[in-house]
């Protein structure tokens, strides 16, 4: 399951937001009609996760850490206590919570990003601040592949 493509969105005044129509159409061809909401540990972001998805990375993180050693079971409470199950309802909506929107500081403007197997959420014009300038990301990528360090 891939997500491609960067698509503008408003939130209506009921918190609802229509998931993008080529979004949807992967969750269809996948039969998801539930997505898991949580804020991105590093950003000012929201990532749904379609279930299978959700589930793979908390059993991968599960795996990593010990229920019996305290700050590791802490790491992964946090983790899962932020994160919220939503449906997608007949007409293609999504409604997240107001919360999450006041985390990431978004208003009724968003912008939904297609990231690999998750859709990102993202204030209007916010991920543009956090992306790579142009003349560096060449090199960045460059620098990666060949495994340079």
């Amino acid at each position: 399951m891939q997500f491609l493509g960067s698509i503008d969105a408003k939130i209506d005044a009921k918190m609802r937001v229509f998931v993008p129509a080529n979004f949807r159409k992967v969750l269809q061809a996948e039969v998801q009609s539930v997505l898991i909401l949580r804020k991105d540990i590093f950003q000012d972001c929201l990532v749904l996760y379609p279930v299978e998805v959700w589930d793979a990375e908390v059993q991968k993180l599960r795996l990593r850490l010990s229920r019996w050693d305290k700050a590791q079971q802490q790491l992964f409470r946090q983790f899962v206590v932020d994160a919220e199950r939503l449906e997608i309802d007949a007409s293609g909506r999504i409604l997240i919570p107001k919360r999450y929107l006041q985390m990431i500081g978004v208003g009724s403007e968003i912008q939904f990003l297609g990231v690999d197997n998750t859709i990102e959420i993202w204030g209007k014009n916010q991920l543009n601040e956090t992306l790579v300038a142009p003349e560096d990301f060449g090199v960045e990528i460059q620098r990666i592949m060949s495994g340079e360090d």
